[in-house]
């Protein structure tokens, strides 16, 4: 039954289904060859599409959606580039920079690369930046920028998981600095190596007058960590206060949106949030038919060596991850693989928290593999350059990834640091 659920998800996805109605289909024939009732199909879709937490993400997707109209990145770009623009190679430390600014108010990984490739690659090229370098520079920054919250895989994770999201949040950012001073490390020595230029020194009047633009979009990221650190919030009265804020910010201070334009970026809104639910929706069919069929006992069975070192089983998931993750994409890899790595993961004794931050810096990853990432294929269209052509000078970017991913599966407390502090964990 499991191959038979197997091939007919792999044909369907090969035939070009949609990712969500080939895993109904095959979830649905599992339960016919299973003599399941198939009553179980609209009960599972029901239980999986209701939880609290998940209204969280049409609050988030629409805050940032509204702030990046409003030109909130713009803001964010300019900050970073006076912060660090004047060393050499500064400009394409402020692409990491800024994602790591962008990627706490926007919440989707795809929308990161399109507003820093948009924005950052053009003049990347103007300064000389070969254009793989320019598209790897974009490509490994969104990778990294998909640890810092907040971000709609980490609210999926905390559902499927049963695990506080709000604690996922506050584990991300310090995995994400880290990672973040990896792709530094790798761009300064490029930058040296291959003589790339850097900005003028700015004044401090330039770089006041960049901070104080930065004021109103950076509110969010701090309001959002401080709340959650002092438990004065959760992640779905967050999304709700994010999204109050972007509308006044539009409405009182950037007055560049209409309301006309603000119901077409809710109806967007509603269209990606309904896609998501649906997916895990269906994703519960599969949860239902691995528990029965004992799919976790089995791949518990067979990664049973692995079990007195969890760093090992957390490179292998990770990699396993990173393989879904390339050809699925991020949420449906997640929907996947979970139910069936999470229960050996308790098992062996690694923290969920720190597993669920793995598997989103993992998928980050996978997003932005060659050749067939879907998150490396769009900032490629901003560089207009080929597969093969930039992976010979995206390696070292992707090695420095790689780096940031193994420390943080050594060093457990880069995730648990802040959550434990917090009192969100033990």
């Amino acid at each position: 039954m499991v191959a038979a659920v197997v091939v007919t998800f792999v044909v369907l996805v090969a035939l070009s289904t949609p990712i969500v109605f080939a895993l109904g289909l095959s979830g649905m024939l599992g339960l016919v060859l299973g003599n399941f009732s198939l009553q179980k199909l609209p009960s599972a879709l029901v239980a999986g599409s209701q939880s609290w937490v998940l209204l969280a993400i049409p609050t988030f997707v629409f805050a940032g959606s509204l702030m990046e109209r409003c030109g909130m990145s713009y803001a964010l770009v300019n900050l970073a580039r006076g912060l660090v623009g004047w060393v050499r190679g500064g400009l394409g430390m402020s692409v990491v920079l800024a994602e790591y600014f962008f990627s706490g108010i926007s919440g989707s990984t795809i929308a990161d690369v399109s507003a820093i490739g948009s924005m950052l690659t053009p003049p990347m090229l103007r300064a000389g930046y070969r254009p793989e370098h320019a598209a790897s520079l974009v490509a490994s920054a969104a990778a990294m920028g998909i640890l810092v919250p907040p971000a709609i895989f980490m609210i999926v994770l905390g559902q499927i998981m049963d695990t506080s999201v709000v604690a996922i949040f506050l584990g991300g950012f310090i995995p994400a600095a880290v990672t973040a001073a990896c792709l530094m490390t790798v761009i300064l020595i490029q930058a040296h190596r291959l003589g790339w230029p850097k900005d003028d020194l700015p004044s401090w009047a330039s770089l006041g007058v960049a901070a104080r633009a930065s004021l109103v979009p950076l509110v969010v990221p701090v309001v959002i960590v401080l709340g959650f650190y002092f438990g004065v919030f959760t992640a779905t009265e967050a999304g709700a206060l994010v999204a109050a804020y972007a509308v006044a910010a539009a409405a009182l201070y950037y007055r560049n949106v209409t309301v006309r334009e603000m119901v077409t970026l809710l109806h967007e809104t509603a269209l990606l949030t309904a896609a998501v639910i649906f997916l895990l929706a269906v994703a519960s069919i599969y949860q239902f038919l691995m528990g029965m069929l004992g799919v976790p006992a089995l791949l518990g069975e067979a990664l049973r060596p692995l079990h007195a070192t969890p760093w090992l089983f957390l490179l292998a998931v990770s990699m396993l991850v990173m393989l879904f993750g390339m050809v699925l994409e991020g949420l449906p890899a997640a929907v996947v693989l979970i139910p069936v790595v999470f229960p050996i993961s308790k098992q062996i004794g690694i923290h969920p928290v720190h597993f669920a931050t793995v598997l989103t810096a993992a998928v980050g990853i996978g997003l932005f593999l060659p050749p067939i990432g879907v998150g490396l294929l769009m900032a490629l269209r901003f560089a207009d350059v080929s597969v093969g052509r930039h992976f010979r000078a995206y390696w070292p970017y992707l090695l420095s990834l790689f780096v940031g991913l193994l420390f943080l599966i050594l060093l457990p407390e880069l995730t648990l640091f802040l959550p434990r502090r917090a009192g969100l964990i033990r």
